[in-house]
């Protein structure tokens, strides 16, 4: 189909001018008509409203002479209107337009009425139904929200909201000598639109990458940016990490409100999902290896052949783009100000918390205590060490643990206030030494896969294509002669394991001395030495 040309465009103008006509020319007749009951009309104003409406002189004439008689200007006609019952039928054919006018067709055609067009049932859809209600009746509740307005928050200031979340990037990154697509979880201020920190995972995240994630946003300096603080609320999704009580916890002691959002809300938090929209259209869709591009064919996409990011490639591109969203970014809500420029315009106070008060919140606890003796601190089959235990022997302590991070461990008095200092991994196993069990580990799945495709394959059934209605019939033909051959076979190579305790093989003739189970010994002839 060509695009449309200049002519079509102008004619689609005057199409509109003259609708809009149209409907003023109830108001001009009602006009008109109150100068004539005063006995003031005359033939100059009847030509000065039919020019101004576009239409004939004759056909505000026509219109007055039935304002006069009382008579509607306009003569509605019966029209074909969409019902409960057709608004039935499209959530049954999945909003198929075709597939409804077909049923009304064949009723019709039972009745003896005359059936409505197809053309006819498309103009009643689109002008009875609302873009809302058809995406829903096509795709679902989910399709038809898209559609629904939202109202904005109102203004409030910095560090007043923030907003968290998981984003999968949808690129593939070389992760120990695998593919994986990493997951980022960060936050962002609402009222600026700055990104106030974030962590990156090789993998699914989980509440340790939460932890590092509001660690990075409280802090501020020149390790961490110049945004910080604590924040009086956060908006969150009912994730299972983001509702452990580690982190409910963590917020809880800094008196952060957590509002905890309903399932399938993504509109509530709108900062952060344009941030996941803009992440993905600005930067991920720049990389290699991106598995949202442009398919080249059926299977293929383009630059799936690319060379991958490292992971610590791509953490080190994604902290440049963080950097230069918040520093470069022009908002033209804001009149066009960076993010960062917004941030420091405000005046708010900020809340701010030591890093020692980081250490004994943004982590998660031990529920007991332990005892420091003489190869360290016991905890979870591990020892820990740390130059500062000396002559702290017999000591009671709190352990605090970055979750998923078990390499070091922060320590704590008794009453779980004072820091006394963090604690490594004793006796740790080298890089070649771990690898060798993952590959040990690798190779065992592998093995036990291989396995289970060949026992798949023994066990599977093909069936034969059917034309028509019938039962399932096995598509392997087998002679009674093969049927019994595998049988054999099979009993043959079970294993002893299996059989029964008391089964004896009669393969032998037993010599005469022995007494034959199921026979009587009296008759036997008597064994000679």
């Amino acid at each position: 189909m060509e695009p449309p040309g200049p002519d079509d465009l102008i004619d689609e103008e005057l199409a509109r001018r003259q609708q809009a006509h149209r409907e003023l020319l109830g108001p001009a007749v009602r006009a008109l008509l109150e100068l004539s009951q005063r006995g003031e009309l005359t033939t100059a104003h009847v030509e000065l409203s039919a020019h101004t409406l576009g239409v004939h002189v004759r056909t505000v004439w026509r219109n007055l002479a039935r304002a006069r008689l009382g008579e509607p200007l306009r003569r509605d006609r019966d029209r074909f209107e969409i019902t409960d019952d057709i608004r039935t039928l499209l959530a049954y054919h999945r909003g198929n337009v075709k597939a409804v006018h077909k049923e009304l067709t064949q009723d019709a055609q039972k009745t003896g009425a005359t059936p409505v067009s197809l053309s006819t049932l498309h103009r009643a859809v689109k002008r009875d139904l609302p873009p809302g209600d058809r995406a829903g009746l096509k795709r679902g509740i989910p399709a038809s929200r898209g559609h629904d307005p939202h109202l904005r928050r109102p203004p409030t200031a910095r560090n007043e909201e923030w907003e968290g979340d998981h984003k999968q990037a949808p690129v593939h990154v070389w992760v120990d000598g695998r593919l994986v697509k990493p997951w980022v979880t960060w936050f962002c201020d609402c009222h600026t639109g700055m990104i106030m920190g974030w962590a990156v995972t090789p993998h699914f995240p989980h509440r340790g990458s939460i932890l590092a994630a509001l660690r990075s946003c409280i802090l501020h300096g020149d390790t961490y940016g110049p945004a910080g603080g604590l924040p009086t609320r956060i908006r969150i999704d009912r994730g299972r990490d983001f509702l452990s009580h580690a982190v409910q916890d963590a917020l809880g002691a800094f008196a952060v409100q957590v509002d905890v959002l309903p399932s399938y809300t993504p509109h509530l938090k709108g900062s952060i999902e344009n941030l996941n929209r803009a992440a993905t259209s600005m930067f991920f869709s720049t990389l290699p290896r991106y598995t949202h591009a442009q398919k080249l064919d059926t299977r293929r996409r383009s630059g799936e052949k690319d060379p991958a990011l490292t992971f610590e490639g791509f953490v080190e591109l994604f902290a440049q783009w963080v950097h230069a969203r918040n520093t470069e970014h022009q908002m033209a809500n804001y009149g066009g100000l960076t993010p960062l420029e917004w941030w420091n315009s405000e005046d708010t106070a900020l809340r701010e918390v030591s890093s020692a008060d980081l250490h004994a919140f943004l982590l998660e606890g031990d529920r007991s205590t332990r005892v420091i003796h003489g190869h360290g601190i016991r905890f979870k089959g591990r020892d820990y060490m740390a130059g500062w235990m000396t002559g702290r022997s017999g000591t009671r302590v709190h352990i605090r643990f970055q979750p998923h991070h078990l390499d070091q461990i922060e320590v704590f008095d008794d009453d779980n206030r004072r820091h006394l200092g963090t604690a490594y991994l004793a006796d740790q196993a080298t890089d070649e030494q771990i690898e060798q069990v993952y590959q040990a580990r690798t190779e065992r799945a592998r093995r036990l896969r291989r396995d289970m495709r060949r026992a798949e394959t023994l066990r599977r059934r093909r069936f034969k294509a059917h034309t028509t209605a019938g039962p399932a019939q096995t598509s392997t033909a087998m002679t009674r002669k093969e049927a019994a051959k595998e049988l054999r076979t099979l009993r043959s190579s079970r294993p002893a394991d299996d059989l029964p305790a008391d089964y004896m093989p009669r393969r032998i003739i037993p010599p005469g001395r022995w007494a034959v189970p199921g026979t009587d010994t009296s008759t036997q002839p008597e064994a000679h030495p």
